[in-house]
């Protein structure tokens, strides 16, 4: 059983940045793809970001790219989003995934095999 555990979440001024980080239980995880969703309330959960094994290939939702960055480091077993520039409607819990079939969709949240408790962030305007 993998666990996931975010953290970094917070309250942040609108324009300001935020770093979340994802870290795994498991080594398995180095090999699996990774994703970060979000959910603000009242709205469903949306993909914002997805990572290879390897880190070489990323994907961003269009309402994050440019301003987010989804990395890894797999000697730590830890995955990280960097957030900047953050905006009102950034504001959300966000959540990482992890997918052991990289064959199934990387942007569908039941997709992912994995999840974590979720790091609440808050930005104001």
């Amino acid at each position: 059983q993998v666990q996931l555990v975010e953290s970094g979440g917070g309250l942040v001024q609108a324009g300001g940045s935020l770093r979340l980080s994802c870290a795994a239980s498991s080594r398995t995880c180095s090999s699996y793809v990774m994703g970060w969703f979000r959910q603000a309330p009242g709205k469903e959960r949306e993909f914002a970001a997805a990572i290879s094994w390897s880190g070489g290939v990323t994907y961003y939702a269009d309402s994050v790219k440019g301003r987010f960055t989804i990395s890894r480091d797999n000697a730590k077993n830890t995955v990280y989003l960097q957030m900047n520039s953050l905006k009102s409607e950034d504001t959300a819990e966000y959540s990482c995934a992890a997918l052991v079939d990289p064959n199934r969709s990387w942007f569908v949240a039941t997709s992912y095999h994995y999840w974590g408790q979720g790091t609440q962030v808050t930005v104001s305007s």
